[in-house]
């Protein structure tokens, strides 16, 4: 079975949740992992089952990257915060090159998430 990673900086955990409400039955299809408050969030509010990392600035975001790595993540749904600083960036950017140099989708806000769902469809 394929796998997703769902992520969203505190600023989007409201569009994630509406996103996974809209989709649930899709990504019930999938095997889904998520930095830990995005994961219980995806559980509590969606009722989804998911594997949970650390949160983002614990390294969340590295241990979704070496998946990428060891190719166990087909996609990756990270809606971010363009207009707030993150204290670990240099960790969002090593995951988004890690999809970019291993060819793994990755939506950074919920205009692509729903192109990646309709396209996996």
């Amino acid at each position: 079975m394929k796998t997703i990673a769902l992520i969203a900086h505190d600023g989007k955990k409201a569009d994630i949740v509406a996103f996974a409400m809209q989709n649930t039955a899709f990504l019930k299809r999938y095997n889904l992992v998520a930095t830990k408050s995005t994961g219980t969030l995806m559980n509590e509010k969606c009722g989804l089952e998911v594997t949970k990392m650390a949160s983002g600035p614990y390294g969340g975001d590295a241990e979704i990257a070496a998946l990428i790595v060891q190719k166990k993540i087909n996609a990756v749904i990270f809606i971010v915060d363009p207009l707030d600083k993150h204290p670990h960036d240099p960790d969002i950017q090593m995951l988004m090159r890690v999809c970019n140099v291993h060819n793994i989708p990755l939506a950074s806000n919920i205009a692509t998430a729903e192109l990646i769902v309709h396209s996996l469809e």
